[in-house]
């Protein structure tokens, strides 16, 4: 069963209808490194800019399954999601007919075991590790941002 959401009533978006957002679920990766933590960054397939895996909702899979999910599509993870949700952030989707739609992405942690070399969007993407503070400064969503600097790994993953 898919486990509930609660989504956020302020977005600033503007006056956008309800229908009219658009809902995703993220995976923020991570490993432990020395005394601290990494963070796993992608670029998207359009722009190139630094991004988190996301995506759309998967019948039959809890939002954090789907996290995993694009995660693993995207950037070869192999990892544990959590099922709790650390935080959101939105941004606007262009797509190909030119439509702008305002999307709210909902956040799950992806403790990453491992790496793939060959995953289904190897030839589309960059993938790079970073210190949270410094994903920070890549990522161009402030939610997304503010979740970087925010974020501390359960103590049992």
């Amino acid at each position: 069963m898919a486990q509930a959401i609660t989504i956020p009533t302020r977005l600033g978006f503007g006056h956008e209808p309800k229908s009219a957002l658009c809902k995703q679920f993220g995976a923020l990766c991570y490993r432990p490194v020395g005394n601290g933590l990494e963070v796993l960054l992608i670029t998207s397939r359009d722009t190139g800019r630094w991004i988190v895996p996301k995506g759309w909702a998967i019948d039959g899979l809890t939002p954090a399954q789907t996290a995993l999910r694009e995660a693993e599509e995207e950037a070869g993870v192999e990892g544990r999601a959590l099922d709790a949700c650390v935080g959101f952030f939105d941004y606007i989707k262009r797509i190909e007919d030119g439509t702008d739609l305002p999307c709210l992405v909902a956040v799950f942690p992806v403790r990453v075991h491992g790496l793939r070399d060959d995953y289904p969007e190897v030839a589309e993407r960059r993938r790079k590790w970073f210190s949270p503070r410094k994903a920070a400064t890549k990522v161009d969503e402030p939610g997304l941002r503010r979740i970087l600097l925010e974020f501390r790994p359960p103590s049992r993953t």
